[in-house]
This record gives structure tokens, C-alpha cells and sequence, in this order.
């Protein structure tokens, strides 16, 4: 419970740097740390949950593993610039260029297979067991 608990702050200290530093992302550490608070101290995570503009995407993404595409579009805008980045900086070096941009594209292709969040006007989820009166 206490390592949850000082991963979840060191997470969320990494996320609030990229409140102040535009190329430090944000989203990314606080979802770890919404997660590890999730374990560790609930009421944390909440708080997280509530931050307007970013927490209700958090939520999302931690309890159900969804991605709006507003959200999508913002990770795969980052991820083409840390390739360009990537690409600027190890043109020269092969093997590491060749490294990063194998992982950017693994990122890529799990945010892209993200399903888009629940619509509460629309049907049921068909992800999750929905359970009969007589079960």
C-alpha cells in the first residue's frame, strides 16, 4: 500500500512539472497516479478525477481504458513530435533512433486501438457482463 502510495506522488509530481513546462507531458503521470491512488488512498484519486478539462479523461481511461478522440489526436500529435525530435537528435546513431521510434510507434498503436468512451444515450456496453434479474 505504501509503495502505491509513493508512486502515485512521485507520478503526480512528474504531471504537475508539465502544468508549468509545455513539453512535459501531464496526462500520462497523473493516469499512473490516479491508478496508484486508486490502490493506495482512494480520496486522492478523486481528486484527480475532479480536476476540470483533464479529469474526467483520466477517469476514463483508468477504470475503463478508453480514449475520447480529442484525446487521441493530443497523444499522437506528441508522439509525431518526439519522432520528428527523435529523428533531429540520432539521425546519426541508427540503432537508437531505430529504438525510439519502435517504442513511439507500440505507443501509438495501443492509443489507436483505444475504444471511444461509453455514450449514455446509446446501447449498453457490450464490453462489460450485464447481469439478469434471476443471476
Amino acid at each position: 500500500m505504501w509503495a502505491w502510495r509513493i508512486f502515485g506522488l512521485i507520478a503526480f509530481a512528474l504531471g504537475a512539472i508539465g502544468l508549468v513546462l509545455p513539453v512535459w507531458p501531464t496526462t500520462i503521470f497523473w493516469i499512473a497516479a490516479a491508478l496508484a491512488f486508486a490502490r493506495s488512498n482512494p480520496a486522492w484519486a478523486a481528486w484527480i478525477y475532479a480536476r476540470p478539462g483533464i479529469g474526467e479523461p483520466i477517469r476514463t481511461f483508468a477504470e475503463h481504458g478508453r480514449m475520447n478522440m480529442r484525446s487521441k489526436a493530443a497523444a499522437l500529435s506528441g508522439m509525431a513530435l518526439a519522432a520528428a525530435g527523435t529523428i533531429f537528435l540520432f539521425w546519426q546513431m541508427p540503432w537508437a533512433m531505430a529504438g525510439s521510434l519502435g517504442l513511439l510507434a507500440i505507443g501509438a498503436a495501443f492509443v489507436i486501438s483505444r475504444k471511444a468512451p461509453f455514450d449514455p444515450a446509446a446501447e449498453p456496453p457490450t464490453d462489460t457482463v450485464i447481469k439478469q434479474k434471476g443471476d
